[in-house]
């Protein structure tokens, strides 16, 4: 249970609400608990007609004050005026114990919508916060799953499980003084079966919590075999697998469901149990107090059975609740739990405590430098030290697998590197605030993402504050305008998920369009022209030579431009600078560059003349 004591700074922070909620709690309960009461009273004015005996005005004194009161109304009035008016004032009871029943719902469980906002919202920011390596080892589905189902079953502890339970202590408060009040004997006789529920509900809890705890694991895989279906689904039809990916998550889920199902029947069996107790507990109570009004026993009335029996009905469904809120307690813990995980991973990408935000001028020296993925323990960076002038157009070339896109991600800081320096402007990265330092440098990544909105907001989303004129410039830049302003909604076509409305090349010119809005000092491509034809691809490269000057560009491509001019070009390979130089430069040196070129010009020679 100490999972959701990271609850407590939200109870504080809607603290009115909250005591409100147990105020009204409180005020529900003792108008509801003055209706046994008054009961009574009518049920022994009907046994002993009009005329009042000594047991009965015996058994009014045991009353609540303000019952007290309200008979003493009544004591002058015939029999038939004394039980209307008795029936009157129990349907104004109900009506006000209802209205603050009203409120209570619109504090406590108000109080629990508001948390639930705050908590998703606090665990969002923190998916945000955290760094490139987290992602790459945990799956979508569980994390949705834990911002979603995990976060409702928590809002059930912080709403409903402790609304009853305050209503609970309440019920059984106002019940247990007045039963012992009116009768000790019968009070412990009504009560004799709680001690025996108290333990069935510590042993069962138990169980319920292990178990909820191995259902919500498996409800995350389950969650994220389907979401990576969803995503893959072109995929799976191309490679005709339906059948297999069914059979997978039909193996899952049928886990998932026993797992469930072996839970619902613990708490099958677990809620009847209490309802017989309950119903044991009534049968027992009219019996003995039967045996004392047929014994004349001193004090015993009819209507004081009566009056027993409701309050044990009262008792039933707050008794009852004990299972289902310490079931929902259980579930929300285990659910708590799982959060807490997330919110208590540190980013390892974060900012210094005295971070900088220079404006950066695009000068950019790395030393160095050195990095290994944690998780596979490949080395994708060695011994890497490069500089590049501002203004410069660098060019990275080399085979899949020889560490560019690693080394954009590190020039980023999307990770930071395990050895040597990266410095911008001569200040070391890890030394610049985040967002500002990313928000000075564009960049088109290799693996192109399009949100699920209209192509203008996927363009302005790198910059919000973007006019008209500015997203229709980038579009140009990009050589993508023409062909938005030939769909039927223009800019405001929508492009679906992911941009899957769209063609490859498309969304790679509309990834490139959201880059360069930005109009950064620096600008990084990850082999972003991969998707597009050879006559769209001069067009795009004679548009950036134009927007690029006096910018800091590094282009990483699989592909040699030999119509942009690079100030230098780097090839790698092994995570290393195998040569360096100009085009011109590489050639003559007649190596690895040399080669790749060679072939990339036998290549399309090939293609021509087969066109």
């Amino acid at each position: 249970m100490k999972q959701l004591k990271s609850l407590n700074k939200y109870l504080w922070k809607y603290r009115k609400l909250f005591f409100l909620g147990i105020l009204f709690v409180i005020l529900t309960n003792y108008f509801r608990i003055l209706a046994p009461q008054i009961t009574g009273y009518v049920v022994n004015t009907v046994v002993n007609t009009v005329q009042q005996t000594a047991a009965a005005q015996e058994a009014e004194k045991n009353y609540d004050i303000l019952v007290r009161a309200v008979i003493r109304q009544f004591d002058e009035l015939p029999f038939g005026n004394k039980v209307l008016y008795a029936g009157i004032i129990l349907m104004i009871l109900a009506i006000i114990s209802g209205l603050f029943m009203f409120l209570m719902r619109q504090t406590i469980i108000v109080m629990s919508r508001h948390i639930e906002y705050d908590q998703k919202n606090e665990i969002f920011q923190h998916y945000q916060m955290l760094d490139t390596q987290f992602y790459k080892t945990q799956h979508t589905g569980d994390l949705m799953n834990r911002i979603s189902e995990d976060v409702s079953r928590v809002r059930m502890y912080t709403g409903p499980s402790i609304m009853y339970f305050i209503n609970l202590a309440a019920v059984i408060g106002f019940s247990i003084f007045f039963m012992l009040r009116a009768d000790v004997k019968l009070t412990l006789v009504a009560l004799c079966p709680l001690p025996i529920l108290a333990i069935t509900i510590y042993y069962v809890n138990n169980i319920i919590n292990h178990k909820s705890e191995k259902v919500q694991a498996m409800l995350s895989n389950l969650t994220g075999n389907a979401q990576e279906s969803y995503s893959g689904i072109r995929v799976i039809k191309s490679f005709v697998q339906e059948k297999a990916m069914l059979h997978f998550f039909a193996k899952n889920s049928e886990t998932y469901k026993q797992n469930a199902l072996s839970l619902a029947k613990t708490e099958a069996v677990f809620f009847p149990s209490m309802a017989l107790l309950i119903g044991l507990s009534t049968l027992i109570t009219i019996m003995v107090g039967g045996l004392d009004v047929i014994n004349e026993v001193p004090g015993a009335t009819v209507g004081k059975i009566a009056e027993f029996v409701l309050y044990i009905q009262m008792l039933t469904f707050p008794v009852s609740a004990i299972g289902l809120t310490a079931s929902m307690t259980q579930r929300a813990a285990a659910s708590q739990k799982r959060i807490n995980e997330f919110l208590e991973t540190k980013p390892l990408v974060q900012d210094a405590s005295d971070a900088i935000s220079p404006i950066l001028q695009g000068n950019i020296k790395l030393g160095n430098v050195n990095f290994q993925f944690k998780h596979t323990g490949i080395e994708a960076i060695k011994n890497f030290s490069l500089q590049i002038k501002k203004g410069e157009k660098i060019a990275v070339v080399g085979k899949t697998g020889s560490g560019k896109t690693t080394l954009i991600q590190l020039l980023l800081r999307m990770y930071d590197a395990d050895s040597g320096s990266i410095q911008f402007d001569e200040h070391p990265v890890d030394k610049l605030q985040l967002q500002n330092f990313r928000h000075q440098i564009s960049y088109v990544p290799q693996d192109v993402f399009l949100f699920s909105d209209t192509i203008l907001n996927n363009i302005k989303f790198g910059k919000p504050n973007a006019t008209k004129e500015e997203v229709d410039i980038a579009a140009k830049h990009a050589s993508i305008y023409n062909e938005i302003i030939s769909f039927t909604g223009g800019m405001n076509t929508l492009v679906g998920e992911r941009g899957v409305t769209l063609s490859g090349g498309q969304k790679q010119r509309i990834s490139i369009a959201r880059a360069l809005i930005k109009n950064p000092q620096i600008v990084l491509f990850d082999d972003c022209l991969s998707a597009v034809d050879a006559r769209t691809e001069k067009e795009i490269i004679a548009n950036l030579y134009s927007y690029l000057n006096n910018k800091t560009a590094i282009v990483v491509t699989h592909r040699i431009f030999s119509l942009f001019e690079f100030d230098k070009i780097v090839f790698m390979e092994n995570g290393r600078i195998a040569e360096m130089g100009t085009h011109a430069e590489l050639l003559a040196l007649n190596g690895l560059y040399a080669a790749m070129y060679r072939k990339q010009q036998q290549d399309e020679s090939s293609h021509l003349q087969g066109i």
